[in-house]
């Protein structure tokens, strides 16, 4: 019971020196008094029953007193009789969840509805992740933070913020755009400055590692940063290390993704600042269904109109997946293949694999999909001789959900999340109550008839 008085520094230990020293002997730690069976502690280290429960009951009540869980009427240990007094029934935190996060500090992306798709902001504390293909609009909402942390509560943190760049440098014309155009940044007597937004570059990865551990935790102290954004946090990695597949190279990567993710964690925690970072996706490709043997019987001849499941093939007979494949827990955090509806050439898995999943508290995906405003029964004319015909001019569609989070619960299977669209402020959430949306179609969710009309179209040419 060594670690009794590091984890409960104000522990009356005096009222249980006839029971210390035999649990210490016995290597008898405080995380086992809580989760062993009394009885079965009692037999190892040959002491008392009823001693061990009364310890074990103050050292429980004493931890959630400490940990903020109050009783209304909390016990009372008697140090004569090492009897609790009577405590109230009903056991009740300082304050609820909603409470906390509502309390808590956070970055807000300057639109209510996003704020409200991502659990309030981007608070402090944590590390939290922006994935999406190319074009999702991962940097657009980057750029907002920077700005949106000069802020006061609660939209910000009234602090500066730290730009690290792995691809290119700061756009700062996109900057003073987004500055000069959204109501809630110039209509400000203290309107947030370029000034206080820092860049920096990291070309490759021994500079972003020595940058990220020595540079920015004197930045943070020094400019009194709340935010730091790394854009992005895969460019280096796949850049020096795509090439290396062996064991060894696959291991050396993951641990030095899980020293990033800790320092990162540290930083966040011990500075209360935000940790932002983008991340790219690569395409996932879904399994080939098993080929059926060919055979030269004659097939059975049946009135009935379906086939018998024994003649079927095998990967249709089977319902569902196995859980303990890779494949089939990637939906769960990557953020694509949740969606039922959703096709097989829009599965998409984030860089860097499931180690670095482990590092972050929040993954926010965005999605872009392709949709087409013509009417494919046109194409069947004139325009169906030409190769590009007008399949080639879309306009896209871009949604925002949580693949998990720590703060708020992750987007349903079912929805999409919030559909929203870039402007010359930034980012806005997208009514789709007043938004015209007839005659658009999304890539990848075709009908039977625009299928037939592609058919033919193919065939034309």
């Amino acid at each position: 019971m060594t670690d009794l008085l590091h984890i409960l520094p104000d522990f009356p230990t005096r009222t249980y020196t006839h029971l210390l020293p035999s649990l210490e002997k016995h290597h008898i730690t405080t995380t086992d008094l809580l989760t062993l069976e009394a009885l079965e502690l009692a037999k190892r280290a040959h002491l008392p029953l009823l001693d061990l429960r009364r310890l074990t009951g103050h050292v429980l009540s004493t931890l959630q007193s400490d940990l903020g869980l109050e009783r209304s009427n909390p016990a009372k240990y008697d140090a004569a009789a090492h009897v609790p007094e009577p405590a109230g029934r009903k056991t009740t935190l300082r304050a609820s969840g909603r409470e906390v996060i509502a309390q808590r500090p956070t970055i807000s992306t300057l639109d209510p509805s996003l704020d409200n798709a991502i659990g309030g902001g981007i608070p402090t504390g944590y590390i939290t992740e922006i994935v999406g293909e190319s074009g999702a609009g991962k940097t657009q909402l980057l750029l907002t933070l920077l700005l949106s942390a000069q802020l006061p509560s609660p939209q910000g943190l009234s602090s500066s913020s730290l730009y690290i760049s792995t691809e290119g440098a700061l756009a700062t014309s996109r900057l003073t755009q987004i500055l000069s155009t959204h109501p809630l940044l110039c209509d400000r007597g203290s309107a947030p400055s370029l000034s206080k937004v820092f860049s920096i570059q990291t070309p490759d990865l021994e500079s972003q590692e020595h940058i990220i551990t020595y540079q920015v935790p004197i930045a943070i102290e020094r400019e009194k940063i709340g935010l730091v954004i790394i854009d992005s946090i895969a460019a280096n990695y796949r850049a020096e290390r795509d090439d290396s597949n062996t064991g060894s190279a696959m291991a050396e990567r993951s641990g030095h993704l899980a020293k990033l993710g800790a320092h990162l964690r540290s930083l966040a925690r011990d500075y209360n600042c935000a940790i932002v970072v983008a991340n790219q996706v690569s395409d996932r490709f879904a399994p080939l269904p098993p080929t059926a043997p060919r055979t030269t019987a004659k097939p059975l001849v049946t009135s009935s109109p379906y086939q018998p499941s024994s003649s079927l093939p095998q990967y249709q007979q089977s319902k569902g997946s196995n859980p303990l494949v890779l494949d089939h827990q990637l939906r769960f955090f990557s953020g694509w293949g949740s969606d039922p509806a959703s096709g097989a050439h829009s599965l998409k898995s984030p860089s860097l694999g499931l180690v670095w999943a482990n590092q972050i508290a929040c993954r926010i995906v965005l999605i872009k999909e392709a949709c087409y405003k013509a009417n494919p029964m046109v194409l069947l004319g004139e325009a169906a001789e030409k190769e590009s015909a007008d399949w080639s001019s879309c306009t896209w569609r871009r949604w925002i959900k949580v693949a998990f989070s720590s703060w708020v619960e992750g987007t349903s299977d079912s929805g999409h999340g919030v559909e929203f669209e870039i402007w010359s402020g930034g980012l806005r959430a997208v009514n789709v109550q007043t938004k015209d949306v007839t005659g658009t179609r999304a890539l990848g969710k075709p009908n039977v008839q625009t299928e037939i009309n592609m058919q033919i179209i193919n065939e034309s040419r």
